[in-house]
């Protein structure tokens, strides 16, 4: 099962103890998988089996109404069908349609229903099983909600702003994405939830994922300083073989003398490693000092 399967596994099983709450997250479901029949009956219908299991709970819950679903194995879709004085009831709580009986639906939830705070938690948890989907931490971080209207999507946004939450949307064919990217972002949106095992599995993928690119990164300036080690004590060999081919090494300096001896000697040794071959031993900055000195003769050497 892939990580976006296994969130709303686990969001299907979250079931808000206030009445209020609960409506909030059946309002999210029917904004976004349930249709309305010209007879009054409440049509729900997902290509995910959670979304219908949920959707029944939460209205036994909430209405104590035993909903009749259904499945095409064909086309993989799942329904739940509510009608009678039981659709009329849902629809009056969701603020669907009036007491009159009169349709009011507009697409988007209202604002009655996720005023509170856990309310807003609650419908965002129901957006997520109707229109969520996730990637795979390992690969990259992306969270997304699909929405069919651009004010479902600024609703949406609104109420992850509310969280702090650094939300954004795009146009995608027809559709509105509302999206975040941010490893963080998407961790207090699992929180928000209550996908709690989901949120501990991120973090962990987060932290391995910080881990491995701490060492890559050690890694790759360790390589790198060994190379431009490696390309520096080449270049001195060099030059001092130069010298010794131009001019002979016995009539440098003693301190020269004696340094480019060592280093024709020790062609992988450190600077730190040179200077404790010397006699007396230089630090590694004295080290640095001679070997410039060999390369400015050499570089004279040179031009003659």
């Amino acid at each position: 099962m892939s990580f976006s399967g296994q969130i709303k596994e686990e969001l299907a099983q979250v079931i808000s103890s206030p009445r209020h709450c609960q409506l909030a997250e059946l309002a999210a479901l029917v904004q976004f998988c349930g249709h309305i029949e010209e007879d009054g009956s409440l049509l729900v219908q997902s290509e995910n089996p959670l979304v219908i299991r949920k959707c029944f709970t939460l209205l036994k819950k909430t209405f104590k109404i035993e909903a009749v679903a259904k499945s095409q194995m064909q086309t993989q879709n799942y329904r739940l069908f509510v009608t009678g004085e039981d659709a009329f009831r849902i629809l009056e709580a969701l603020k669907i349609c009036d007491t009159a009986g009169h349709l009011m639906m507009r697409h988007l939830t209202d604002p009655v229903l996720i005023k509170n705070s856990c309310c807003k938690k609650a419908y965002l948890r129901g957006c997520y099983m109707a229109v969520g989907s996730m990637s795979d931490p390992y690969k990259s971080y992306h969270l997304e909600l699909v929405c069919g209207l651009q004010a479902q999507a600024e609703q949406l946004l609104k109420i992850l702003h509310d969280f702090s939450l650094d939300a954004k949307m795009i146009v995608r064919k027809k559709y509105y994405v509302v999206y975040m990217k941010e490893g963080e972002n998407i961790a207090d949106f699992l929180n928000i939830t209550e996908a709690h095992k989901a949120l501990m599995e991120f973090e962990n993928t987060r932290i391995y994922k910080g881990m491995r690119n701490m060492v890559n990164r050690k890694v790759n300036c360790e390589a790198a300083n060994i190379t431009k080690t490696v390309n520096a004590a080449t270049r001195q060999v060099e030059d001092i073989r130069l010298i010794r081919e131009k001019m002979g090494l016995e009539g440098l300096p003693e301190p020269l003398r004696q340094m480019a001896y060592v280093r024709l000697e020790n062609p992988q040794a450190s600077l730190g490693e040179l200077g404790k071959l010397l006699d007396p031993p230089v630090g590694k900055s004295g080290v640095n000092h001679r070997l410039r000195k060999l390369g400015e003769l050499a570089k004279e050497l040179k031009v003659k």
